[in-house]
């Protein structure tokens, strides 16, 4: 019994995706579901969506901490984003107008507003190259998230069908220099991601992420006072890469 117990076990390896005959080292049918996906969010004028996000950070012990965080993203093309992030990690907040970028931590009391490019696209690719920092979901917020997906592809397959909180989605997993990510994608008519996850592979331990995604509203209607920052009375501000540090992100 153990035996056949084993090689059951072995049949069904062979038998699943992740074994299979190997094909293209970019399959063309994992592009085209992310070329689907990418039209839909790109075509959208401005869009709202929820998330639930397990972030591992690395500790001075030596170790990954497991955190769990939570977000509210409201986005308005050409230039305009705001993000409400709060969970395990302190709460966070993040604005941007077009003309500058703010970060605000209320529970540390501290914020800073500095200026910005005047689209999305530069805000973000600014963002990354200036601080360092990295949204994992910040591919799918860029005019033509396709193009920033697929940029530098070493890989990319179609894991199957399954399902995420209930619905029927495309797994994919993709291999980029430093990051390896998979994507599940709506498989009904909307086509939008409803989870992600990011694999850290250029920083130690190779930390990970997975972001779940819900409550996309691709028609909201959104002010574009909704995007300006105030500063709260008795913050203090202070430089815009400390701000990230005094969340804890």
């Amino acid at each position: 019994m153990k035996t056949f117990g084993i090689l059951s076990l072995s049949a069904l390896l062979i038998a699943s995706p992740l074994h299979a005959e190997k094909k293209a080292a970019v399959d063309p049918a994992a592009l085209a579901l992310l070329k689907n996906m990418s039209t839909a969010l790109s075509s959208a004028k401005s869009f709202t969506v929820r998330s639930k996000s397990i972030l591992e950070v690395p500790a001075f012990t030596g170790q990954l901490i497991t955190l769990f965080s939570t977000g509210n993203v409201a986005l308005k093309r050409p230039d305009k984003l705001r993000a409400e992030l709060g969970g395990d990690a302190p709460a966070f907040d993040f604005f941007y107008n077009g003309a500058s970028v703010s970060a605000l931590a209320p529970q540390k009391k501290v914020y800073s507003t500095t200026s910005a490019p005047s689209t999305l696209d530069e805000m973000l690719t600014g963002l990354t190259r200036e601080t360092g920092i990295r949204f994992p979901s910040s591919p799918l917020f860029y005019s033509d998230p396709y193009s920033i997906l697929t940029h530098n592809l070493l890989s990319g397959i179609v894991i199957g069908r399954t399902k995420v909180n209930g619905v029927a989605c495309d797994h994919l997993a993709f291999r980029s220099p430093d990051v390896n990510w998979e994507i599940w994608i709506d498989a009904g008519r909307d086509t939008l991601p409803r989870r992600l996850a990011v694999t850290f592979t250029d920083k130690p331990m190779y930390p990970r992420t997975v972001v779940e995604f819900s409550r996309w509203n691709l028609h909201p209607w959104l002010s574009n006072s909704s995007f300006e920052f105030h500063k709260p009375i008795e913050f203090s501000g202070i430089p815009f890469a400390a701000v990230f540090h005094s969340s804890g992100r």
